[in-house]
């Protein structure tokens, strides 16, 4: 492996933005199926088959329905329809693997649970596109199985530590609207939340989406006063991450005499609005940062075993994590690895570490320190997969 340690200069940026994506978001929602696909498939291969077999869904795309919204409940005209598209292993021996029911069924089942307005009976049409891989991968896959995985492409990942306050607080807001008890509390807010967070030194604004649920809300007034209370959570949650004074828009592009308001039936803009696609959302760390190193990579149902596009964006960052953690002298880490088709996962082609001292002092005197931490991660990629079908390692 080669490893390479350089200074990444510290700098104090006038300006910061910070989007997030939230849970009924078309774009979250094809990441979630996505990946919520994948882990199924690696329980099923893994109760039946005793092992993991090769599988990438990580295509999927959404096409948004027609809807009706009104003040006390409207109507949704046209279906949303789902379309779950990828490649994986259908038979083994003689044994048929039902991939059509893993991806519809899960599905159902995840949207059933995520989005509490939307019935995934009524609402949607899910659609299954999945076919079997290719010879080459799936014998590549295979190769991997007896000792190292493989990587089975030739990928980046990037990742970064520590996230700055804007970065945690765009998080926080999107996690605190969505992690409420739905039914109880605020049962007009939908899960399509949308947060974009602008810092101008030490200025900062949030612009909130935030998918109104028409049947719970008897008129304007109502609409008002959830905004209003979104306004003022986010302001607070502002006041804890150190932004005393954050101006928050919610609901911008609503018009004043209230003949246009984001209102919806099901509480996304899929039933309308908008369409979705994998990998156009968040990114593994759960935001977009135009200001920080990305990939572009999809990694939401991608297989955990050998698929680097995906494994590499979790070891990136938590060696930054870790460096940042573990070497008192280091502020702030970045890093970047490079997969080589056919190599062990576990054996990136380069692994680049860009790393801000708090002193100023040359990052290269820390090499071999650094070098233990990217070894030791590496060393325990293999860990990442039961976390990766437990569901406990997010991607989006």
């Amino acid at each position: 492996m080669k490893l390479v340690v350089s200074a990444r200069p510290r700098r104090d940026e006038p300006v910061e933005i910070v989007e997030r994506k939230g849970l009924g978001h078309p774009d979250t929602i094809c990441d979630a199926l996505a990946e919520n696909l994948s882990r199924n498939l690696c329980r099923h291969y893994l109760d039946r088959f005793g092992t993991i077999l090769h599988h990438n869904v990580d295509k999927a795309l959404l096409c948004g329905g027609s809807a009706v919204p009104a003040f006390g409940g409207g109507q949704v005209k046209v279906p949303i329809d789902i379309h779950l598209a990828g490649r994986a292993v259908g038979m083994v021996g003689d044994r048929s693997v039902p991939i059509d029911e893993i991806a519809i069924e899960g599905s159902r089942t995840w949207l059933r649970e995520t989005l509490h307005a939307l019935d995934p009976d009524r609402h949607v049409r899910l659609h299954s596109k999945v076919r079997p891989g290719s010879r080459a991968l799936g014998e590549l896959f295979g190769r991997g199985a007896a000792g190292r995985m493989l990587a089975n492409d030739t990928s980046i990942g990037v990742g970064y530590a520590p996230m700055s306050a804007l970065e945690l607080l765009v998080l926080r807001v999107e996690n605190v609207l969505n992690g409420r008890r739905r039914a109880a509390h605020h049962p007009a807010w939908g899960e399509d939340v949308k947060v974009m967070g602008v810092r101008h030194g030490m200025a900062v604004s949030l612009t909130i989406a935030c998918a109104m649920i028409d049947r719970y809300l008897g008129g304007i007034a109502d609409y008002l006063a959830e905004a209003a209370a979104i306004r003022r959570l986010a302001q607070d949650l502002a006041a804890e991450h150190g932004f005393d004074d954050c101006h928050v828009v919610v609901n911008s592009a609503d018009t004043p005499d209230a003949s246009s308001l984001h209102l919806t039936v099901t509480g996304t803009s899929a039933e309308a609005g908008d369409d979705g696609e994998v990998g156009r959302g968040n990114r593994v760390n759960g935001l977009i940062t135009p200001c920080r190193p990305m990939s572009l990579e999809a990694a939401a149902g991608k297989n955990p075993v050998s698929h680097v596009g995906k494994i590499y964006n979790i070891v990136a960052r938590e060696i930054a994590e870790a460096v940042v953690s573990a070497v008192a002298e280091v502020a702030a880490a970045e890093c970047h690895m490079v997969s080589q088709i056919g190599s062990p996962v576990d054996l990136p082609a380069l692994t680049h570490v860009r790393l801000s001292t708090r002193d100023g002092s040359p990052a290269d005197r820390l090499e071999a320190t650094v070098g233990d931490i990217v070894a030791r991660q590496l060393r325990g990629a293999a860990s990442l997969v039961e976390r990766f079908v437990a569901g406990s390692i997010p991607v989006y």
